[in-house]
């Protein structure tokens, strides 16, 4: 063979060897590329669960526009507790609204003012402050749609009693008067107005607080008064009103509290609420994201 023969040969063989690599990292790059823009790819990517959070509606007035907000400590706790908050605004499709659930992994309903009684039924009692109706519409549908779809979900004050109704409970529309015998739930001049609270054994609230003595926010009017079949009761005022509830279906995590959790007077302990829902958020999604 000669020198010329040699040093093609030579060539030959470095660039076979230099497109051999060219292709696998190709093949490589596309191999993940593929991977990372399919749906078990973007999931595996994931490590936090992405929670839903309704918000509150004014309604616009004089110069004021229409304005939805949610108050800080609601998406504050969920970032701290590890999750990524999105907020909904008050849609009025049921299309547009199943889109967005479909993209979220549990949602969070928050507080505010009260459910209007009748649109169940009820009378009208002086005391209610309904919601601003393009809120309580929405909300209602979230709720309504979330027990269907049996999606984790925890409810706040508001959330807690909304979550009662959707699901058949109903509700006491003003403690002074449907039960006087009750301790005072709602101090105008106390903000940080607080009671004790009694826990069922083996609860989520009991795994939060433990032993001792529990004292919690306290600023409602309105309370539970059957409870919906599916709930179970976990914490009770002394006086008797529910103010914690927990799904016992097997196949749905569901939690409420009256008490606000999020709150400026909420203690340190009460993170350990907004944990415990997002331990049920990924016991629930990560079977279904493996299936996926």
């Amino acid at each position: 063979m000669g020198l010329a023969d040699w040093r093609e040969r030579v060539s030959r063989l470095i660039a076979t060897a230099f497109a051999n690599r060219c292709f696998l990292l190709v093949d490589t790059l596309v191999a993940h590329r593929t991977t990372a823009l399919s749906p078990q790819g973007v999931q595996a990517k994931m490590s936090k669960p992405i929670i839903a959070l309704n918000a509150d509606f004014r309604v616009a007035a004089g110069d004021k526009p229409a304005v939805s907000y949610v108050p800080a400590g609601y998406y504050d706790a969920l970032i701290e507790a590890g999750a990524l908050p999105v907020i909904l605004p008050p849609v009025e499709s049921q299309e547009d609204l199943d889109q967005v659930l479909r993209m979220v992994d549990g949602v969070l309903l928050v507080g505010g003012a009260d459910l209007d009684p009748r649109r169940d039924g009820w009378m009208l009692h002086p005391a209610v402050r309904p919601l601003a109706p393009r809120r309580e519409t929405f909300d209602r549908m979230l709720a309504r749609t979330v027990c269907e779809r049996r999606m984790p979900v925890f409810g706040i004050g508001l959330g807690m009693q909304l979550l009662n109704v959707t699901m058949g409970g109903n509700l006491f529309l003003h403690l002074p008067e449907d039960l006087p015998e009750a301790l005072p739930h709602h101090d105008i001049l106390d903000p940080a107005h607080r009671h004790t609270l009694e826990l069922a054994a083996g609860s989520i609230m009991d795994r939060v607080y433990g032993d001792g003595e529990l004292r919690v926010n306290s600023r409602h009017h309105m309370a539970i008064d059957e409870l919906a079949d599916c709930f179970t009761v976990t914490a009770k005022c002394p006086d008797g009103v529910i103010e914690a509830i927990e799904s016992n279906m097997e196949d749905w995590f569901a939690m409420g509290t009256q008490f606000h959790p999020e709150a400026e007077t909420a203690s340190a302990l009460d993170l350990r609420i907004f944990e415990e829902f997002l331990t049920g958020v990924k016991e629930t999604t990560e079977p279904m994201r493996l299936v996926a």
